[in-house]
């Protein structure tokens, strides 16, 4: 990225945990996980999935049983964007949203799909972001409205008061939520509104819990605390609206990723984590409201 004396562009990476995040995602551009499970439709997702399965799926025959248990987990990734979805919603065609932490592009191709709005992606891995524009060139037709920018969610360099929505899904583990929700507010116009989807450690429950611990390792990410979001909301003049817990229903996913052959060993953290209710699954729908 390109800067000048009079207009320095933001810095797409800041520091040494920022360093190990991206480095885990650009070293990754043959993951078979993401790859297989968007290579039907080409809507490729970096998270997970609430809600049931058809157990069905476990009952097929090797060596089918994996490629039936892969349909399943990528129909329910797709599912899982309806929170966002429902989230936004009513959204306007003439809107402009922007998707903090875009990965392949699958839930901009859908929030757009939906809405026929603008969306801009965001995101501090450059083989992402080329996936994505071609995908959005040659696959989903829909390039003039979805783009995507190379940058840090947390400093974007967009102009202020430039989007009607934000969200974010299954990102916020890579940032400081109070860092992110303010450059949130400071995109967002007047009574715009944020979606966030993310897990999250239940401070309430535990504060040392080895589930969070190793999903960090995992992942090179940092499980933010519950708390810790609530109080980045009100400092950011970003009014909850509606918050819904989905811990239980995070379950399924990983009992049936524990079935699949391309099981990685995070599967039992986050069933750990979930079913102590150590690691909750939450999605928070703010509305922007600037002090008068």
């Amino acid at each position: 990225m390109t800067t000048t004396h009079d207009n320095p562009a933001p810095l797409v990476v800041r520091t040494e945990f920022e360093r190990r995040a991206q480095a885990h995602y650009e070293t990754k551009t043959q993951d078979p996980i993401n790859l297989l499970l968007g290579e039907e439709d080409g809507l490729y997702h970096h998270h997970y999935a609430v809600g049931g399965y058809d157990k069905s799926v476990l009952e097929v025959p090797e060596p089918e049983r994996d490629a039936a248990i892969l349909a399943e987990m990528a129909r329910m990734e797709n599912e899982q964007v309806e929170l966002v979805l429902r989230g936004l919603a009513p959204l306007s065609p003439d809107a402009r949203v922007m998707d903090g932490g875009s990965g392949r592009g699958g839930t901009s191709f859908l929030v757009n799909r939906r809405f026929g709005c603008e969306v801009v992606g965001v995101n501090f891995c450059a083989h992402h972001i080329e996936f994505a524009e071609r995908l959005a060139k040659e696959k989903h037709g829909c390039d003039d409205k979805v783009s995507f920018k190379f940058a840090n969610m947390c400093d974007t360099g967009l102009p202020a008061d430039s989007f009607d929505a934000v969200y974010t899904n299954e990102t916020t583990m890579y940032v400081n939520p109070a860092e992110a929700f303010a450059e949130f507010a400071r995109l967002l116009r007047p009574g715009g509104r944020y979606v966030c989807v993310t897990w999250c450690a239940n401070d309430a429950v535990s504060t040392t819990s080895e589930a969070v611990k190793a999903i960090d390792d995992h992942y090179d990410c940092h499980i933010n605390n519950r708390s810790d979001y609530f109080k980045a909301l009100a400092d950011n003049h970003l009014v909850p609206s509606q918050v819904w817990d989905l811990t239980h229903e995070a379950i399924p996913h990983w009992e049936l990723r524990s079935q699949w052959g391309l099981r990685t060993g995070v599967e039992q953290p986050f069933l750990d984590g979930h079913r102590s209710n150590e690691l909750n699954y939450i999605v928070v729908v703010a509305e922007y409201t600037p002090p008068a």
